[in-house]
């Protein structure tokens, strides 16, 4: 997993949903591709918005970072402080 990309937050703001067709979301460094989860149509998901690192977030949501296992991984948060 360690080839695949690095983006910036910029990169990852403009796979909103809305900027370009492409709908990601960060957690913990790892960006995913949420496109096809009808939960996150339009790059929407209830208060959450795609393009973000969705880390400090969590700690409010119903569910646990298990959510994320079902998407699949794009690449990195380039100098994300959760990789080493």
């Amino acid at each position: 997993m360690d080839e695949l990309p690095e983006y910036t937050l910029q990169q990852l703001a403009l796979r909103n949903g809305q900027d370009r067709e492409e709908i990601w979301v960060a957690y913990e460094g790892i960006i995913y591709d949420v496109k096809k989860s009808r939960m996150w149509r339009d790059g929407k998901h209830y208060e959450h918005w795609a393009g973000q690192d969705l880390t400090p977030e969590l700690k409010d949501a119903p569910h646990n970072a298990n959510v994320f296992d079902k998407f699949t991984v794009i690449g990195f948060v380039k100098n994300s402080s959760y990789r080493k």
